[in-house]
């Protein structure tokens, strides 16, 4: 039996199709007309122009169907499955309500995560907030829309406002990390740390210690100021208890420190510095692991028959002199 040959179409006829179509028509309507009366007015045969008619009909009839990216047969196209597991821990005492970066640390980070989220689609991240103490937010997923969604409702009143401490959100992501078996490769395992950097921790140590014995990447991401800024408090901003107005800020030092111990690199966003790109093309890098590998049938653009085909009638049609009127 024979099969039957299908064939898909890269795209549909649109509107530039329909305007070349429309411009081929009329000017070769105007030209069969001026040709025909020049050939009645002398009297002379014109039969020559219906081969050139004919001959560049095809011609643009193939150009026009190389346009539209003809597909049929089937190639053999292996197709991977690779991937990552990335988890970010939010830092969100009551310092990160600051506004010495604008409109406040929080917002920032948020707008930025999401960019974070948007780039690495095709991996499965994770949220985790902390103060002193870390609480899941979002496990492991694949669903963007849920991940921005928690984004979106995140905010300091999530978590207990006593001081902060990474050690928890550190051993939490790694025993999330280590529970889920989707993913065996230390090399495909990532860690986001968000904060302003004050740690207030007994534990970061060890569970930095912990992260760099199993080879997990730890990146940390300061944001806030040398400066420092205010956090409102109601109508006013938050009052130390000697009355004093509270300056928060930027700790860069511990979150460096952090960073440097397990092997991975620190990023900073500020007044005048934003490291998002940097820390997103630093993560694309990492080999993520590779999952599953298929060979798929595959149909194929051969636009380009058509396109030589057309070609070659072009030359034929500038090389050969037909008379499209014999006087």
């Amino acid at each position: 039996m024979y099969g039957i040959l299908t064939v898909a179409w890269y795209r549909g006829i649109g509107l530039t199709e329909i305007i070349f179509i429309a411009l081929f028509v009329t000017l070769y309507v105007f030209y069969i007309i001026r040709v025909v009366n020049i050939a009645r007015s002398l009297n002379t045969p014109f039969t020559g122009i219906f081969i050139k008619i004919a001959s560049r009909t095809i011609m643009f009839t193939l150009l026009i169907v190389a346009m539209l990216g003809p597909s049929f047969g089937s190639s053999k196209q292996e197709v991977k499955s690779v991937g990552k597991d990335i988890m970010i821990c939010v830092d969100l005492s009551k310092s990160m309500d600051a506004f010495d970066i604008q409109p406040t640390r929080l917002e920032k980070i948020k707008f930025e995560m999401k960019k974070v989220i948007d780039a690495f689609n095709s991996d499965r991240i994770g949220i985790i907030i902390f103060s002193a103490e870390a609480f899941m937010q979002c496990p492991l997923t694949y669903d963007q829309n849920a991940l921005n969604l928690f984004i979106e409702s995140i905010n300091t009143g999530l978590v207990p406002s006593s001081g902060t401490d990474f050690g928890p959100p550190l051993r939490m992501a790694m025993k999330k990390m280590e529970d889920d078996n989707t993913r065996t490769e230390a090399k495909s395992k990532i860690i986001i740390l968000i904060s302003d950097g004050e740690d207030f921790g007994d534990d970061t140590a060890d569970a930095a210690q912990e992260i760099e014995d199993e080879d997990i990447k730890l990146f940390t991401l300061g944001i806030g100021t040398e400066k420092g800024g205010q956090i409102r408090s109601g109508s006013g901003y938050k009052m130390d208890n000697s009355g004093n107005v509270v300056v928060t800020k930027l700790n860069a030092t511990s979150l460096m420190a952090l960073a440097s111990k397990t092997g991975g690199k620190y990023f900073e966003i500020n007044e005048t510095r934003n490291d998002v790109s940097r820390l997103i093309n630093t993560i694309s890098k990492i080999e993520g692991e590779l999952m599953d590998a298929r060979v798929m049938d595959v149909t194929a653009n051969r636009y380009f028959y058509f396109l030589i085909a057309a070609l070659a009638l072009l030359v034929l049609d500038i090389l050969l002199n037909i008379k499209t009127v014999r006087i």
